[in-house]
């Protein structure tokens, strides 16, 4: 068993086609072979349920059975076990595989059939950079096709033959210097799946960070903000190529976890690592965010608007308006999100992660507890200045620090026990909806207060400031009951 470690870069045609003048790739000899090979599942996709892929790739007159296990790709990086071993077309030897791999694929062997297969030419490059690296760079060109269905393929290879995990992000950084490159949020065989599938594009929320209590705290945040960039890579393609709210919303919650994540860690970050990643990712953020902010105008702010006000002029033109600045924020997080500076953030930061060093002696056990107590003093104090007063913005950093106790609860999850957990997240979701609802509508004030209404925007903002005063009891009484809810980091 080999270990394959390898950085993923997707590219367009023009790129691709002056990859090979690169400073970098010059006076290295290029080789070309094509590669063709078909990937094996069941009928029920019981492989790709166990991400794990079966090959046979045919090279000139040889061909080869490989077998991978097919874990997520982060900002382009994936590290995954692989066995490859001469083969012929259709024959299934696992004899050379690890004990619970062989094991599983020997009891689907006989309903293994082709799935879909990919077909490229593959120009490489070796590079050397230094004394003991050698690192494979491969260019493919050609198509993914399943059930008839064809989908390009267009993506260069960095895969670390000797030397380090930072060696190969340095050399990634260094193509993207000069070329638009951006890190591949899936690999083939996930594309694959998709097209297999066919699919629509699908929102995706963050999923559980398994963290646990043998981890160090450095351990436990490179975990959590490398499961934030792919959360937020899940999301990219329907933010560029779909009008749904969900995905952009999906994406700014990515962003929000991952800066809610270094401020938990701030004090036990190089200060560097933290001045030069916050401030990128709070941009991006805020370019989201204005996306967002009309999204849910649009949605749920403006009918309510319109039912309440049926025929005035104002609310007309307030649509009217509300729909172009959508349109042009949409636009700005696209461009955000297809930029240059976006792809060098994802690899800057998903290496400057990975080289963190490991404190030994940060054990996540007694940094939990006092990371949480932080969190929860924050929201104390918010909340005595927010309740009992008409102060949007005391709200909204109620709010905020709200958000960052719940997420620190979420990323801590599954080490806080104890049967008040349930509780104590239920009632935090309740706050937090109400919450976001007295957001909506004070932002909806900030933006009607931008809009042409002939004159006569007051009819607009005394209906949202109603709204927001019909809710205040109801904020008061969630309130309450959150902070009358045992902490479950102290439970038992």
């Amino acid at each position: 068993m080999a270990t394959e470690t390898e950085i993923k870069l997707s590219l367009s045609a023009r790129t691709a086609e002056v990859l090979a003048k690169q400073a970098m790739l010059s006076n290295i000899e290029r080789h070309r072979q094509l590669l063709i090979n078909t990937y094996y599942d069941t009928h029920d996709e019981r492989l790709r349920r166990e991400q794990m892929v079966v090959r046979h790739r045919q090279k000139g007159r040889q061909w080869l059975l490989t077998v991978k296990t097919a874990p997520m790709l982060t900002a382009g990086l994936a590290q995954r076990s692989e066995w490859e071993v001469p083969s012929r077309p259709g024959e299934f030897d696992f004899s050379h595989l690890d004990g619970s791999v062989r094991e599983l694929l020997e009891s689907l062997r006989e309903g293994l059939q082709p799935a879909f297969t990919t077909r490229f030419m593959r120009h490489t490059w070796l590079l050397e950079p230094r004394a003991g690296v050698r690192i494979e760079l491969a260019l493919d060109r050609g198509w993914i096709e399943a059930r008839g269905q064809r989908q390009t393929i267009r993506e260069i290879e960095l895969e670390l033959l000797d030397g380090t995990v930072s060696d190969l992000f340095a050399a990634a950084a260094e193509l993207q210097a000069s070329l638009p490159l951006h890190p591949e949020a899936s690999s083939k065989s996930e594309r694959a799946y998709r097209l297999l599938a066919d699919l629509p594009l699908t929102a995706v929320k963050a999923l559980p960070v398994p963290t646990n209590a043998a981890m160090s705290s450095i351990e436990a945040f490179r975990l959590i903000v490398l499961s934030c960039l792919n959360h937020l890579q899940n999301n990219e393609a329907g933010v560029c190529q779909s009008d749904e709210p969900e995905f952009v919303h999906q994406a700014r919650v990515a962003i929000r976890r991952l800066r809610s994540a270094i401020r938990l860690w701030q004090p036990r970050l190089p200060e560097a690592f933290v001045t030069r990643f916050d401030p990128l990712w709070q941009e991006l953020a805020n370019k989201l965010g204005d996306t967002r902010n009309w999204d849910v105008f649009l949605a749920e702010t403006l009918p309510a608007l319109a039912d309440a006000l049926p025929g005035r002029v104002e609310v007309e033109r307030l649509s009217s308006h509300a729909r172009r600045r959508c349109a042009n924020s949409r636009k700005a997080s696209r461009s955000a999100l297809k930029s240059a500076a976006y792809s060098r953030l994802l690899i800057d930061f998903s290496a400057a992660t990975r080289s963190l060093p490991d404190d030994a002696a940060g054990s996540l056990t007694r940094f939990v507890p006092r990371c949480l107590d932080k969190r929860a003093k924050r929201v104390k104090e918010c909340a005595a200045a927010a309740l009992g007063t008409d102060d949007d913005a005391a709200r909204h950093r109620l709010r905020v620090a709200f958000k960052q106790l719940r997420y620190a609860v979420e990323f801590f999850t599954p080490i806080l026990t104890g049967p008040v957990l349930a509780n104590y997240h239920q009632s935090a979701s309740d706050l937090q909806d109400l919450l976001g609802r007295l957001n909506d509508l004070a932002v909806a004030s900030q933006l009607a207060a931008e809009a042409p209404t002939a004159g006569q925007g007051q009819v607009i903002t005394g209906w949202l400031a109603a709204q927001t005063d019909s809710l205040l009891p109801e904020f008061a009484r969630r309130l309450n009951d959150f902070q009358q809810q045992p902490v479950p980091w102290k439970a038992g």
